[in-house]
């Protein structure tokens, strides 16, 4: 009898040892494993799905040891006491150099911090002050008269604060001001504004400049140069026409796969189908060595069709950037990405609507109001009403 009592005995014995060296073993595994954050590193951050690129180049990179860590920034600036706006230049200065140098193995050659550096003074400071923390800003291009009390800019940044948590969007908006009246109108009325000088062009960008005029051509060339140095600095962006109404966040329509996620004005159904239209009024685009190089043929392209906008000489090569260059393209359904051409009639899904296939500044206008007034008065319906709504016809621009 007693020989069999001593049985479970020891086998009780070893359970609990058995437990109580899991439990040493998987204690020390999580000492091993956690690593306290860095005294004064930690800070809130905006909203996660900004980038996608961290979740894949970087990631890359860091894996594999590459991403270097900064050890030439410039000292800090001496700033008189109070002076809060030199402050805040200077900061913004360090945090776009140190962009630069932490993001430098995802670009091209060293050369390219000193390419346009007199083209584009001021940027790097500029963008750095309304960057995200993930390094993306939206930027959006304004002439006077798009700028101008009652235009089109007025009508962009209202959508804004009244749009389904789109105002915490408005800080990381930089308007691109081609002319200084346009600059000036956007100090009055917005954070962020930065005055692209384009040397050597000269041109007279304050007037609404009609489609497919010299000026115009111009003036919409310039912004791919733009982008292509805001990638060569270290940011990605969402680029969107003035004329474009922001109701929802896109940026949740935009995917960590995709090096460029474009609009479309003809849509067949599947996002990655390479038969679809783009509109590049809207597309977000991360920085890499791939997207610098897209955007550097695309400009060169111009050549190749005379008299030609940037959207439809993308549309031409489009092919091409994926085939040579490994460029991830995507596009966006207009049933959430609307657009006068294509748009979808739920206003419970829309997210942005754009005046495109619209000529004119007034037809733009009018229809862009109504839009307007249409969703104000959709969030204003009782929840159980809301999918009765549908959009105005935009009766100025189809006729």
């Amino acid at each position: 009898m007693m020989g069999k009592a001593i049985v479970p005995e020891a086998t009780a014995r070893q359970a609990v040892s058995f437990v109580i060296g899991a439990a040493a073993a998987l204690t020390v595994v999580m000492l091993v494993q956690y690593r306290a954050p860095a005294a004064g590193l930690s800070r809130a951050r905006t909203h996660r799905q900004f980038s996608g690129w961290r979740s894949s180049d970087e990631q890359y990179h860091r894996r594999n040891g590459t991403v270097r860590t900064v050890h030439d920034q410039a000292p800090p600036v001496a700033v008189a006491a109070g002076d809060d706006r030199h402050h805040h230049e200077a900061n913004a200065t360090l945090k776009a150099n140190s962009t630069a140098a932490v993001t430098s193995d995802h670009l091209p050659s060293t050369d390219r911090q000193e390419e346009g550096a007199e083209e584009f003074g001021g940027l790097a400071a500029a963008v750095a002050r309304a960057a995200t923390d993930d390094r993306t800003v939206i930027i959006t291009c304004v002439n006077q008269a798009w700028a101008a009390p009652g235009s089109l800019l007025d009508l962009f940044l209202e959508s804004f604060r009244i749009g389904d948590g789109t105002a915490r969007l408005l800080p990381h908006v930089l308007v691109v001001s081609m002319d200084p009246a346009a600059h000036a109108r956007c100090l009055a009325v917005h954070t962020h504004c930065y005055h692209y000088t384009m040397p050597g062009v000269q041109m007279n960008f304050t007037s609404h400049k009609f489609f497919g005029s010299r000026e115009w051509l111009e003036m919409v060339w310039s912004k791919l140069k733009l982008q292509r140095r805001i990638l060569e600095l270290g940011y990605g962006f969402l680029f969107t026409d003035v004329d474009i109404l922001w109701f929802r966040d896109p940026f949740k329509q935009v995917t960590a796969y995709a090096d460029m996620t474009v609009s479309s004005d003809v849509y067949f159904g599947d996002p990655d189908n390479l038969g679809n239209f783009p509109n590049t009024g809207f597309f977000h685009v991360k920085p890499n060595a791939r997207t610098i190089a897209m955007t550097k043929l695309w400009h060169e392209s111009r050549d190749s069709y005379p008299g030609a906008n940037e959207q439809p000489v993308f549309n031409m090569i489009k092919k091409r950037l994926v085939a040579e260059l490994g460029v991830r393209l995507r596009y966006l359904d207009p049933a959430f990405m609307g657009g006068f051409c294509s748009y979808g009639k739920d206003l419970g899904k829309i997210v942005t609507m754009h005046a495109n296939c619209c000529v004119g500044l007034k037809n733009k206008m009018k229809d862009l109001r109504s839009v307007l007034d249409d969703w104000k008065k959709y969030t204003r319906l009782p929840h159980w009403e809301k999918h009765r709504a549908r959009w105005t016809v935009p009766g100025a621009c189809i006729k």
